[in-house]
């Protein structure tokens, strides 16, 4: 979509441009939702390995917005690759490998921190600051 390796849209980009890829729909969920007053610990995006055509698929990266209703709930995964939003528990083909959001990261989709966000994840920064720049927070 954006010919180069890896970029990661804001929200309006994404709706600019009229497509994106997993990361780009992700990222508009989560400032979607963020708009309509879910707080930001409540959602995380994840980066997962994705296992297409079963368990001896091919594995690929792939990026999701999980939805925590409460702290310890399990998550609900809204997936640009399928129209209905499951719990995670529904959802076998994916692996966390690590999680965030404006406040985390952390490995896996876990409580143990891996850091500040902003300052280990460039692309993530970036997009903070184009979302900010078009009046999202």
């Amino acid at each position: 979509v954006w010919r180069v390796e890896d970029h990661w849209a804001s929200p309006l980009e994404t709706l600019h441009q009229g497509m994106g890829d997993c990361e780009d729909f992700a990222i508009a969920k989560y400032f979607g939702l963020l708009a309509t007053g879910v707080a930001a610990s409540q959602l995380r995006l994840v980066y997962v390995r994705l296992q297409a055509g079963g368990a001896d698929g091919p594995s690929q990266a792939h990026m999701v917005l999980a939805y925590y209703a409460s702290t310890h709930a399990e998550p609900l995964i809204l997936d640009n690759l399928i129209t209905s939003v499951r719990p995670a528990s529904r959802r076998p083909d994916l692996t966390p490998v690590f999680s965030f959001n404006s406040e985390g990261l952390w490995q896996g989709t876990g409580s143990t921190s891996a850091g500040d966000p902003v300052s280990r994840l460039s692309r993530w920064r970036e997009v903070i600051a184009k979302a900010r720049a078009e009046g999202f927070q």
